[in-house]
């Protein structure tokens, strides 16, 4: 009876060990993949593709779509089946908008479709939460167009124009649309105008045969001269974090039942910043503890701040991109890297994010690629 119990004893203790992890032993990161958007100058340049290999601290980059004409913006749906990409040209009828069918396992992309955009320069793309609409904003032409999306293909049901201007006129010498936002509440769409200095608000219903008609509060307007452009809304749907590109500051403003209105303004300089700005890309931690903000111009930084628990923000810290023109990052879907993409030196860097402090730190991984200029994060 003993030795029965002496050898259940021993079996129990070795299972035990055998499943327990060795103190040593170190979990192996997953490598990261993101669609790269990008400015082409050739033929052989395109849609591209981006690993993040964090146990080699190594960035490679292959091209999925060649001779697809400056495809600024690229998103999927969330299978992963499908691409969008915006042709960013001008012509009779705009732009471009493309779809593809995107193979996860083999890494490539076979054009379904190819709609005009109804607007030059096309430059922002949106999916509804249920994948059905897509949204093409288009930033010469100052409106944004609307697409039927079935098994990826493509059906063009409203073309929604802008008019207006604000101070500047040079550059806001009519409508540039420039980003469009679907709410977390799945019932509106909010639009950033640079040109008219505004967020556009729209009702959003798929089931019309025009989906998108002017919110009963359909226009809130920025500081004159500030330059709306990128805007993420915090997942609770309230406060919306909106990029003044022109004046290179990061607007924070209360979202209630399709009503706006400020809480705060952050400069993306310091007091003692000298030279051109260009404020670009936001981004809202996977946490959502802590938003990002870039800036082009002379200032080549990413500012990062702090959400308290009232939605407003506090300054974190600055920090160089390590090249020219960030005009676009993104972070990892659990929040540990941040890579930035510098337009102008052709350069993507990778930072570590702290996470509990949201604070950055160049890892040392760098690679090159031909004028990126958004990222699209992959599972």
């Amino acid at each position: 009876m003993r030795k029965s119990i002496f050898l259940l004893l021993l079996i129990s203790l070795f299972m035990v060990y055998s499943c327990d992890e060795s103190p040593d032993e170190e979990k192996i990161e997953p490598v990261y993949s993101f669609l790269i958007g990008a400015y082409t100058d050739s033929e052989d340049q395109g849609i591209g593709l981006l690993t993040f290999d964090p146990e080699k601290n190594i960035l490679q980059t292959q091209i999925l779509a060649a001779g697809v004409s400056n495809p600024s913006f690229v998103v999927s749906n969330r299978a992963q089946t499908l691409v969008f990409a915006v042709e960013e040209n001008g012509g009779e009828n705009g732009g471009k908008v493309k779809s593809f069918k995107f193979d996860r396992q083999t890494n490539t992309l076979e054009l379904l479709d190819t709609k005009d955009t109804y607007g030059d320069h096309p430059c922002y793309l949106s999916l509804d939460a249920n994948e059905e609409v897509l949204v093409v904003g288009n930033y010469s032409g100052g409106n944004f167009s609307a697409y039927k999306v079935k098994d990826g293909y493509l059906t063009h049901v409203q073309t929604y124009q802008h008019e207006g201007q604000s101070i500047d006129p040079n550059r806001q010498e009519k409508a540039h649309v420039h980003s469009t936002v679907f709410h977390p509440n799945g019932k509106q769409l909010l639009v950033g105008d640079l040109g008219t200095d505004k967020i556009h608000l729209y009702d959003f219903n798929p089931t019309f045969a025009v989906p998108f008609n002017n919110a009963e509060n359909g226009d809130f307007e920025i500081a004159a001269g500030s330059g709306p452009r990128h805007l993420a809304v915090h997942p609770s749907g309230s406060p919306v974090y909106l990029i003044h590109e022109m004046t290179a500051e990061l607007g924070v403003y209360q979202y209630v039942e399709g009503k706006m209105s400020k809480i705060q303004v952050f400069p993306l300089t310091g007091k003692d910043f000298i030279g051109n700005v260009g404020a670009a890309e936001v981004r809202i931690s996977p946490d959502a503890k802590f938003v990002y903000a870039s800036n082009r111009g002379d200032a080549n930084e990413i500012t990062v701040f702090e959400i308290e628990k009232t939605g407003e923000l506090t300054f974190v810290e600055r920090v160089k991109t390590g090249g020219e023109n960030p005009r676009n990052f993104v972070i990892t879907s659990d929040g540990k890297y941040l890579l930035a993409g510098n337009q102008s030196s052709g350069t993507i860097v990778v930072f570590e994010r702290n996470l509990k402090t949201g604070r950055l730190r160049k890892t040392g991984a760098e690679t090159k690629f031909h004028k990126p200029v958004y990222f699209y994060g992959l599972d």
